[in-house]
């Protein structure tokens, strides 16, 4: 693994009609990660290495374990200082409000989907609050925001291997932006960066790499970003649940092409 790169080169052979040759390509990096609530294991991803802390936080938010940053009483790597083992202490106040949500996990049922079962969905539902709709954008704005997104990635240009997302404020400042081999992972390490240093409330807009599925919606809509931008289309279920929120999704193709499924509202042609 490439220090500080959490990417690996390999050796491959490129062929392009009848002439083949060795080069070097980089991969992105994958590794497990473990969430642990007072030394027990709670979950465990596969993730790129790095910003396990961000990670960690972001992926409480979405799954409802907390409100607040202030709901945490530490967060941090293990005693062994081991980066694949991220320990969480709660306060007492908020363990006796989500006990149930640490109590439907298992340690080795979690992937990075953080979805699974209607009693989960119908859990996670319950702690969702429609968006409001102060926010308007205009389309060329939107490809701005598309085009930021891209310029930004680090691993995809020289691995397309990975997902990236990116957070705007209101006024379409950069808040945070995360590059993951998981999709869920990379929007969880947007997320937890916001949240953890207390910019979350002024995000507006999300740009996602990646098609736009339910899961996704849900951590959104836990951090309360009424609008989400990909690159592909979202699933059914993914509409129909941003419908609910009074959520906007699009997708952007291309220079000029966008698709909206819905909450056309927040979305400007001038």
């Amino acid at each position: 693994m490439s220090a500080g790169k959490n990417t690996e080169i390999y050796q491959a052979l490129r062929c392009e009609k009848e002439d083949c040759k060795e080069s070097s390509i980089e991969l992105i990096g994958e590794e497990p990660l473990l969430i642990h609530f007072d030394e027990k294991p709670y979950s465990v991803v596969m993730r790129t290495p790095g910003e396990e802390v961000f990670h960690a936080a972001g992926l409480c938010l979405g799954e409802g374990i907390v409100d607040t940053v202030d709901d945490f009483k530490t967060i941090g790597y293990d005693s062994d200082l081991d980066p694949n083992i991220i320990d969480i202490w709660l306060t007492p106040e908020r363990y006796k409000k989500i006990q149930h949500i640490l109590n439907r996990k298992t340690y080795v049922s979690q992937t990075s989907c953080g979805i699974c079962g209607k009693k989960m969905m119908e859990d996670l539902n319950s702690v969702l609050a429609p968006a409001d709709n102060g926010l308007v954008v205009k389309i060329d704005q939107i490809f701005d925001c598309v085009r930021k997104l891209s310029k930004t990635q680090n691993y995809y240009p020289r691995t397309r291997g990975s997902h990236a997302a990116l957070l705007f404020d209101e006024h379409l400042k950069m808040i945070s932006f995360a590059e993951d081999v998981g999709r869920h992972n990379a929007l969880d390490k947007a997320i937890g960066k916001a949240f953890m240093d207390r910019t979350l409330p002024s995000a507006n807009l999300l740009v996602l790499s990646s098609r736009i599925s339910y899961e996704l919606v849900q951590k959104a809509a836990r951090a309360q970003v009424p609008m989400i931008i990909s690159k592909s289309r979202p699933t059914a279920l993914a509409v129909k649940m941003a419908q609910g929120l009074n959520m906007t999704l699009a997708c952007a193709f291309g220079e000029s092409k966008l698709l909206t499924l819905c909450g056309k509202h927040r979305i400007k042609k001038e």
